[in-house]
């Protein structure tokens, strides 16, 4: 036979009672704590879908911003190479125009020095044909005069005579 004594089981049951109580204190804040936490997890979960969406935008304009870099740099290259090119060309062009330069600089100069020897010769000429050309008289006869001859033929001597000298 069990005995049992009714002051404790008045005071189990209190105390179950008090036990249930808390009991279900503790369940109505676990479940307000689980709500909570799941509407956290929820939020937290919304906040990393959009971060990732934030994130993947990102990372593909940075894929976007590195192909346009590299287009830029391919650009930039072929415009140097292109103005290497024309660089080259102008030079070649400079080279080939300053020689023609110097051959009409080379020109000019022997040009000059004929023009020069030919300008002292011409001005020499004159003065030495006269001094070895003699100068011819030439001579007029008015009607009516007289005609002398001297010994030598070369002197001619007459009374109305108009002379005049030629070379």
């Amino acid at each position: 036979m069990v005995h049992v004594n009714v002051g404790w089981t008045m005071f189990g049951a209190a105390k179950l009672k008090v036990l249930e109580s808390k009991l279900d204190i503790y369940e109505d804040l676990s479940k307000e704590m689980l709500d909570k936490l799941e509407r956290a997890v929820s939020t937290i979960s919304e906040n990393s879908n959009r971060i990732a969406v934030v994130l993947e935008r990102h990372e593909n304009r940075l894929d976007e911003s590195e192909r346009t870099d590299h287009l830029i740099i391919k650009m930039v290259d072929e415009l140097k190479s292109q103005e290497e090119k024309n660089h080259k060309i102008l030079h070649d062009r400079i080279d080939r125009i300053q020689k023609k330069v110097d051959s009409n600089q080379k020109f000019v100069v022997g040009a000059g020095a004929v023009l020069a020897t030919l300008i002292a010769v011409l001005q020499v000429i004159p003065p030495l044909l006269e001094a070895l050309t003699p100068v011819q008289q030439t001579s007029m006869m008015s009607r009516g005069s007289q005609v002398l001859y001297g010994s030598d033929r070369q002197q001619i001597h007459w009374s109305d005579l108009h002379t005049t000298s030629k070379v």
